[in-house]
């Protein structure tokens, strides 16, 4: 059974930083290509940043420069820091993976940036 659990949201005044954490259960996590997604209230969930199994990554132009993918194998997690949050940052924080054909999804993470 697939099992993506992030943890690390939280209210943070804007220009602070935060670190999201995903765990992965049921998975190959080596092989996967895993990402994080977003979705404020009243908008579309968006892709974030992307990392694949080789540890190539890559970001939204909203977030690059300020976010960082990355992931550990050996704890089966991939990682999102978060530094210089704006207010436009708030959102639920998603952590996505695709395997045997399917999407799985997190539950999510709520990140709150304050001006």
């Amino acid at each position: 059974q697939v099992q993506l659990v992030e943890s690390g949201g939280g209210l943070v005044q804007a220009g602070g930083s935060l670190r999201l954490s995903c765990a992965a259960s049921g998975i190959i996590f080596s092989r996967q290509s895993m990402a994080w997604y977003r979705q404020a209230p009243g908008k579309q969930r968006e892709l974030v940043a992307t990392i694949t199994s080789g540890g190539s990554t890559d970001y939204a132009d909203s977030v690059k420069g300020r976010f960082t993918i990355s992931r550990d194998n050996a704890k089966n997690m991939v990682d999102l820091q978060m530094n210089t949050l704006k207010p436009e940052d708030t959102a639920v924080y998603y952590c996505r993976t695709a395997y045997s054909g399917r999407l799985y999804w997190g539950k999510g993470t709520l990140v709150t940036v304050s001006s």
